[in-house]
């Protein structure tokens, strides 16, 4: 009965790291014109972290390390915190030229945040607050 019960839960935080994984696929941001951004389109190097941190949350779930699992799913929020916070700035800082402040933040608000990032956040929240026993 034991053993059902921690390989559900297993399961269910592979399911969570599989939405932080595709969740780099979706749109996350969308820019007029140019349209929608992924992780990979926003900055590839934030996309490969993304991914070496989801590797970390797998090795961790697989060895039942639930200490290693949360440490990476907190990580993971934190790059998504602060890729959100890079983009918000780097739309500012794009329309910087504009002569009035009000210009420039009216042109930056035109760079919307989209569903993506709740699949994101969705996924490393599951990785983080699923109970993950480290008995067998």
């Amino acid at each position: 009965m034991y053993f059902g019960t921690l390989r559900n839960m297993k399961n269910i935080q592979l399911i969570g790291l599989i939405m932080v994984v595709a969740g780099s696929f979706l749109p996350l941001v969308h820019v007029p014109v140019i349209g929608n951004w992924n992780y990979w389109k926003i900055d590839h190097y934030l996309a490969v972290t993304c991914w070496v941190l989801s590797a970390g949350a797998l090795f961790g779930i697989v060895n039942n390390s639930g200490k290693m699992t949360k440490i990476f799913g907190i990580l993971l929020i934190l790059l998504f915190l602060f890729t959100l916070f890079a983009v918000k700035v780097q739309a500012a800082e794009y329309f910087s030229f504009m002569p009035f402040k009000s210009w420039q933040n009216k042109l930056a608000g035109i760079v919307k945040i989209k569903w993506g990032w709740i699949v994101e956040f969705l996924g490393a929240f599951i990785i983080i607050f699923t109970k993950n026993n480290n008995k067998l």
